[in-house]
């Protein structure tokens, strides 16, 4: 038998700052829910809109694997090893903090807002060499099939590397169609995060940015009951 955890959209933390507006599906910041500190190995998931010209300034961080999504707008990046540069709508970027680095990130526009989410996952290995890696990802190559983000980085599967027994996939899945997720390990557990659209996941009719964890099975199914932008995490449990 399968378990599983339904965050309904409206039950996130939420944060307004005037120029940041977030909301958190695990405990984080100022939002702090015993029962929602992580999901396996995920920790953090951040649905942030930072208004045109603003942003985070430099901050550190280590032994983490953290995972930026880019959904509209483009997010101005500068850390410690030397890197400056935008990241996209449609791109992904991936930093292994390991020992340790410290970073910015800024609205790269100043005339609209950057959507993204950024996301935590605990390694399977402390104090690594700090590394980064970004790249774009076709909308075309995810209808109705599983698109590869981000997977170990000591397999061949495709995606940007982390250090974690982890995958993220990306599908935008047409109404009407089905799609079955096979997990690649008995001991993971899927997270499904629904982008936008309406999905049947297991059961439960999902909406926009509602989360699903299941674990303790062997594949998930999805239904699309409108055209729905999905993205699937698998972690450790």
């Amino acid at each position: 038998m399968s378990t599983k955890i339904f965050y309904k959209a409206n039950t996130r933390g939420e944060a307004d700052h005037g120029w940041l507006h977030t909301f958190h599906t695990f405990s984080f910041a100022d939002y702090h829910d015993p029962k929602r500190v992580h999901f396996g190995e995920l920790r953090v998931i951040n649905d942030d809109t930072v208004k045109g010209g603003y942003g985070f300034g430099k901050h550190p961080h280590d032994n983490m694997e953290i995972i930026t999504i880019v959904l509209e707008g483009a997010l101005e990046h500068k850390d410690s090893m030397g890197h400056t540069q935008a990241i996209q709508a449609g791109e992904v970027q991936v930093m292994s903090a390991g020992t340790g680095i410290q970073h910015s990130e800024y609205n790269h526009n100043k005339d609209k807002d950057v959507k993204l989410f950024q996301i935590w996952i605990f390694p399977n290995e402390d104090n690594v060499k700090p590394r980064y890696d970004q790249k774009m990802f076709s909308a075309d190559e995810r209808i109705n099939k599983l698109q590869s983000l981000v997977s170990p980085i000591n397999n061949n599967d495709e995606g940007l590397k982390i250090h974690q027994q982890a995958w993220i996939y990306r599908v935008t899945l047409e109404k009407g169609r089905s799609l079955s997720y096979p997990l690649h390990n008995k001991n993971s557990g899927v997270y499904t995060l629904l982008v936008s659209g309406k999905i049947n996941v297991e059961g439960e009719e999902m909406n926009d940015r509602d989360g699903l964890g299941v674990s303790d099975t062997t594949a998930i199914e999805i239904i699309a009951n409108e055209n729905s932008d999905i993205l699937l995490l698998e972690v450790p449990m």
